[in-house]
Order: structure tokens, then C-alpha cells, then sequence
């Protein structure tokens, strides 16, 4: 795995208020939920993710966006994990996530450990949370309390993962517009597309960006072009930060501010509009977008949670019980 970036550690003062901060949602969602019930799970869910990383650096990334695309779509309820069946439409087969989303393994793998331990306890929703975060960690990114509690979807949409989660060729209007929806505002969008400093990116996310905007550097398009022709060659892959793309930094910024965001959507936030100012900031300032990434991955995590009755705990992450 590669060196790692070390971000600063905050004191749980700081972490109360990211927490305390985050959406009306969290006042059912609680830090210490599973405390009684399943007191090992987060070394559990850390123990799998160390192996998960050592075998493949990217599966951090992998992690992050299954979370990101899960919790966009009617809320962080797994129903992403859900695979199809002869009478049942899921969401991996959705445009946004169609041969991209990945790390179900993973996510398999560590339900199967907290079942060994705490028997039909933790949701399947609350594990991809812990692992999102671990994965970050793992990566030298910036840590975050994570509110549980969250119950497993019975349902997914098909219809709402192709609708709702925005495209990487979204322009800034539409982005804040998609953001919005979800209860989050410009400075999470921002903070939120840091992500992008790790992981990579299929060509078929990026060609028209490398060939088709001006708003990008001569050199850095064709650096992408060679591995990524007009057509054809759609899953190859490219980094989404060209400079560390295993180490989670504020370098996706600065390639942001010399027009070498890889993606149209990344380079809308610094493109003459809204967000110019903020990318400024935490492309020399890391502090600011540790803190503020933290700050809206709590607030993300708490986009309409299943909780009470609602939902179910899930035996087994793909089906429904």
C-alpha cells in the first residue's frame, strides 16, 4: 500500500460538533448504538478493511463511491448491495453503476464476520458506512464519528439510481440542483467531490471531456487520450487524481486550479462559477477540506436513514430476508 498522507487528528470536541452539526435525520441515529449489542464491530469492520486494502489499494475508493451512490438513491439503506433476482429489479444494473460500482466482496466479507459475532444485529447500511470511513482512514484521509442505526431496505429503484445521482458530465447548476435534493448544500458538494483524490475513472466517464471541452490543459488531455480513443476502450482506466491517486490529499484541487480535473463534473467546480473560491481554499488548505469532507460525509451518511420498525437487518447483503 502506498505511504500514506496523514491528515490531522481531531479531538472529539471537534468531532461532537460534526456531529452535532449534521441533519435532523442524526437525532435518530446514534454513535454508540450498537455498544451492548455488538461490541466488536468496529474492530471487526477495521480488521477486514486492512485486508481489503493490502490486497488492492483502489477497493478504499470502490467502498466510498458504493456508499456515495447508495446513500443518493432514496437514502443510506443498502439497497445497492441488493442484486437483481427473477422477480426482483435492483440498482447495480442502473447507467451510473452498470460494470462500476464494486466492492460488494468486501462488503460480503465483513457482514459475514459481524453475523459470526452478533447474529442478525448490524444492517448491512451501517457496515458500508464503517468501511467507507475505514477505507479513507486507511488512505491518510481524515476520520469522522459515524452515527448508527440505520435498517437495510427492502426495496431499490432502478428508475431513481438512473435519475438521481449525478452524471460526471453534469454542469455546476445541475450538480448543486442534485445536491440540494438530498439536503446538502454547496460547500458539502465541493468538500464531497474531494473524494475524487482517490480511485479511478472508466473512459467512457471522461472521453468527452479530453476531447470535447476547452477548459482543460492541452498536455493533461492528451496524456489521457493515449489510453482512452473515441471509441472504443470505455473501461479502460484513468486516475481521477493524476498525482496521488492511492493517497487521499487535497492534490485533487490543485489539479482542479491548472484544468486537470479528469472528469467534466470536477472541473465545473472550478470553472469561473460559485465554487471557484472554495476549491482555492482547500487547495492550500488541507486542513479546511479535512474538516469540512468529515463534516459532510456525517451530514451525507444521515440522507434518510431506515430506522425503528422500518426496513430489516439483512442476513445476507444481496437478498432481502
Amino acid at each position: 500500500m502506498a505511504s500514506r498522507v496523514v491528515f490531522p487528528c481531531f479531538p472529539v470536541s471537534i468531532l461532537l460538533v460534526l456531529l452535532l452539526s449534521s441533519s435532523a435525520a442524526n437525532a435518530q441515529l446514534s454513535t454508540n448504538f450498537y455498544a451492548r449489542t455488538c461490541p466488536r464491530l468496529e474492530i471487526i469492520v477495521r480488521n477486514a478493511m486492512i485486508q481489503a486494502v493490502r490486497r488492492e489499494t483502489r477497493i478504499a475508493a470502490s467502498i466510498l463511491r458504493l456508499f456515495f451512490h447508495d446513500c443518493f438513491v432514496n437514502g443510506c439503506d443498502a439497497s445497492i448491495l441488493l442484486d437483481d433476482t427473477p422477480t426482483f429489479t435492483g440498482e447495480k444494473n442502473a447507467l451510473p453503476n452498470q460494470n462500476s460500482v464494486r466492492g460488494f466482496e468486501v462488503i460480503d466479507a465483513i457482514k459475514a464476520n459481524v453475523e459470526s459475532a452478533c447474529n442478525a444485529t448490524v444492517s448491512c447500511a451501517d457496515i458500508l458506512a464503517l468501511a467507507t470511513r475505514v477505507g479513507v482512514v486507511l488512505l491518510g484521509g481524515p476520520s469522522w464519528q459515524v452515527p448508527l442505526g440505520r435498517r437495510d431496505a427492502r426495496t431499490a429503484s432502478l428508475s431513481a439510481a438512473n435519475s438521481q445521482i449525478p452524471p460526471p458530465f453534469a454542469n455546476l447548476t445541475a450538480l448543486i440542483s442534485s445536491f440540494a435534493s438530498k439536503g446538502l448544500n454547496t460547500r458539502d458538494l465541493t468538500a464531497l467531490s474531494g473524494a475524487h483524490t482517490i480511485g479511478l475513472a472508466r473512459c467512457t466517464t471522461f472521453r468527452g471531456h479530453i476531447y470535447n471541452d476547452t477548459n482543460i490543459d492541452p498536455t493533461f488531455a492528451a496524456t489521457r487520450r493515449a489510453n482512452c480513443p473515441v471509441s472504443g476502450g470505455d473501461n479502460n482506466l484513468a486516475p481521477l487524481d493524476i498525482q496521488t491517486p492511492t493517497r487521499f490529499n487535497n492534490d485533487y484541487y490543485r489539479n482542479l486550479l491548472v484544468r486537470r480535473g479528469l472528469l467534466h463534473s470536477d472541473q465545473e467546480l472550478f470553472n469561473g462559477g460559485s465554487q471557484d473560491s472554495l476549491v482555492r481554499t482547500y487547495a492550500t488548505n488541507p486542513i479546511a477540506f479535512a474538516n469540512d469532507f468529515a463534516a459532510a460525509m456525517v451530514r451525507m451518511g444521515n440522507i434518510s436513514p431506515l430506522t425503528g420498525t422500518n426496513g430489516e437487518i439483512r442476513r445476507n447483503c444481496r437478498v432481502v430476508n
